[in-house]
């Protein structure tokens, strides 16, 4: 039984996540281009469109990391923390909370079921 515990936690696949705040503007980096070549006809897309995200979301994922949760923010404090609006009304969001992840590489050398 041992022996078949060290193999599957030696097998197991392993994560590392990532958070992020990504803003939705026009003004990212390659976010114009992008959209003018993906939706040649868009004319005058917003200034905050969900699609401005896309070059820096293409990027994080060249790099092996999967988009796993996307939520839209009020905006985020000058010591980094989510911002939330208190009263009901209705707001347009520019920021968004993101969590990535990325498979990590298998274990060489497998753990002892009593280290599992």
């Amino acid at each position: 039984m041992t022996g078949d515990v060290i193999e599957r936690r030696s097998m197991a696949e392993r994560w590392e996540y990532m958070t992020k705040f990504i803003w939705a503007s026009l003004e990212n980096a390659g976010a114009r281009e992008y959209i003018s070549k993906r939706w040649p006809n868009w004319n005058n897309p917003a200034k905050h469109t969900p699609a401005s995200m896309i070059p820096e979301l293409n990027d994080w994922g060249a790099q092996g990391w999967e988009l796993i949760h996307m939520e839209p923010i009020e905006g985020v404090s000058s010591d980094g923390e989510i911002v939330y609006a208190h009263a009901g009304a209705a707001s347009r969001s520019h920021y968004y909370f993101c969590v990535f992840k990325r498979r990590l590489p298998f274990e060489d050398t497998p753990k002892a079921a009593d280290e599992i």
